[in-house]
């Protein structure tokens, strides 16, 4: 399957914002009162929330690579093909 250069480039856009919107969402969460019990012991509210943003910090980051690859790819053929 060949990426178009406009959809690596939003694969890539979408992989940015990402790793920029969880970890301060997990920053959040790690100020909130209900994440830590009063032993210091995390709670169930921050394991699920921490699962969260690890699932998508990983979805994230394969699609940033898809996206990588994908431009590289078409930047490679239109090289390819302007030297014709």
């Amino acid at each position: 399957m060949k990426l178009t250069r406009r959809a690596s480039l939003f694969l890539l856009a979408f992989a940015v914002w990402t790793w920029l919107i969880w970890p301060n969402f997990m920053l959040n969460i790690a100020k909130d009162p209900r994440s830590f019990a009063e032993s210091g012991a995390p709670t169930t509210f921050f394991t699920v929330h921490l699962v969260l943003v690890l699932t998508s910090l990983a979805l994230g980051t394969v699609i940033g690579v898809i996206g990588w690859r994908g431009f590289r790819a078409d930047r490679a053929d239109r090289a390819a093909s302007s030297t014709d």
